[in-house]
């Protein structure tokens, strides 16, 4: 139930909307996001599930995703939505990125996806994407890719404690 809990999104330096997902069509200002009860299992639409599993995609406008949640959205909606609430950059970090980082419409949104080599068959690169106080000039990402297997050392199964039910 922890989850149930967490944050929906950040606000790093007042300059950039940190959210797993991306983009709700029911969700105009930033402030609107805290009028959500968090409080609670994610529905299966809505504004809260489109902010954790929309995704950018090439088009105009909204679209249908094709994951069943949430929505795929366009340039023209990010550069909206960032216009309106007068930030720079939405950094996300729900779909799988080969690369690490995925920059899209004139740096206005991206992806940071970090965990590398996925599910330990992707052959991925990870980043993390470090901002600084000047949010807008001070952005640097860094790459880094799956431990060797002779370092992560061997996975074994354990039976929980006693004290889980």
């Amino acid at each position: 139930e922890l989850f149930d809990y967490m944050p929906l999104g950040a606000i790093v330096e007042g300059d950039v909307f940190c959210v797993h997902g991306g983009l709700s069509p029911n969700i105009a200002y930033l402030h609107e996001v805290h009028s959500l009860d968090r409080k609670q299992e994610v529905p299966h639409e809505g504004p809260m599930c489109d902010l954790l599993w929309s995704d950018p995609e090439e088009i105009q406008g909204w679209g249908v995703s094709p994951r069943g949640a949430g929505y795929i959205f366009g340039a023209d909606v990010v550069h909206e939505f960032n216009h309106r609430n007068r930030i720079s950059l939405i950094a996300r970090a729900h779909q799988l990125v080969m690369e690490g980082y995925k920059s899209m419409f004139e740096d206005q949104c991206c992806t940071v996806w970090s965990a590398p080599n996925y599910c330990y068959r992707c052959g991925n690169l990870a980043s993390v994407l470090a901002i600084g106080e000047k949010s807008q000039t001070e952005r640097e990402v860094k790459f880094f890719g799956a431990a060797a297997a002779e370092k992560r050392g061997h996975l074994a199964r354990h039976p929980p404690p006693e004290y889980f039910l």
